[in-house]
């Protein structure tokens, strides 16, 4: 996909952070875009600041019901469907054995469900188009190293849309087909995804967080904004980059090689040499 000019885009998650950089940057490629979230005054603030035309439906994507929605609503605006951003994501902050069951179902239903039901959704209306078109998940560093302390649920989360999307891409090489897929990986990124709670279903409670486990959301979230951290425009340029490039590994920070190559090295130390 060396042109994005008139392809239809389609992010989840897209009235901030992310999925807002993302919609901007399609935008400015000549996409014609289409942001989801579930936030609808958020929805509305992100349309005023992107091109006339660009569709805003407010989407549960942990509800295939939504989904499905979104992507009826996408076809029948532009007619076509060329790129799917599966960006929307949240996290709850405890250690596990504080982590409640509602916690668990919440933030795997947003984050790993949510990216199953836009697959399931979108892939087949892909592959009837028979265009080339492509297909992007939001990962994290966390989906590529483990124990990462306070966010269980997410990082369970995480490496399940690493997996689906490396399956994802063996299958449709398989089949020769023009879809392409990534799985973008950000580290520190100036979202609000640390402000989760805003948006936590009424029927599964208010989130309870130890005092350790407020402290270091504070602080994972002072690092966003910190030397460290990045803005959703440049993480976005990546994604754009990675499209553009059929690249399926979208990471965002360098300094998170040492980390990753630390727990592939232990994972290889303990392959019996024979």
């Amino acid at each position: 996909m060396q042109t994005l000019t008139d392809k239809v885009a389609v992010v989840t998650g897209g009235a901030s952070g992310i999925g807002l950089g993302l919609a901007h940057a399609f935008a400015a490629e000549g996409c014609r875009v289409v942001i989801a979230d579930i936030e609808e005054a958020a929805l509305q603030k992100a349309a005023t600041a992107l091109p006339e035309g660009t569709l805003t439906v407010r989407t549960d994507v942990s509800k295939l019901a939504d989904v499905e929605a979104l992507a009826a609503a996408a076809l029948e605006r532009f007619g076509q469907v060329d790129i799917l951003c599966n960006n929307a994501g949240i996290s709850t902050f405890n250690t596990l054995d504080n982590q409640t069951l509602e916690d668990w179902r919440w933030v795997l239903d947003v984050d790993l469900w949510g990216v199953i039901y836009g697959i399931h959704t979108f892939l087949p209306i892909m592959k009837r188009q028979g265009t080339p078109a492509h297909i992007v998940s939001t990962s994290s560093a966390a989906g590529l190293f483990s124990g990462v302390p306070y966010i269980g649920p997410y990082a369970v989360a995480k490496v399940g849309v690493v997996s689906i999307s490396e399956t994802l891409r063996t299958e449709l090489a398989m089949a020769g087909s023009p879809i392409g897929v990534s799985v973008l990986c950000p580290g520190m990124t100036n979202t609000s995804v640390m402000e989760a709670e805003r948006n936590r279903p009424t029927e599964m409670g208010t989130e309870s967080r130890t005092e350790d486990a407020e402290n270091m959301r504070l602080y994972i979230r002072s690092g966003f904004t910190g030397p460290d951290g990045k803005e959703p425009d440049v993480v976005a340029g990546m994604v754009v980059d990675a499209i553009k490039n059929d690249r399926f590994w979208v990471i965002s920070h360098a300094d998170l090689r040492p980390t990753i190559a630390a727990r592939f090295a232990e994972i290889l130390d303990a392959i019996p040499e024979s």
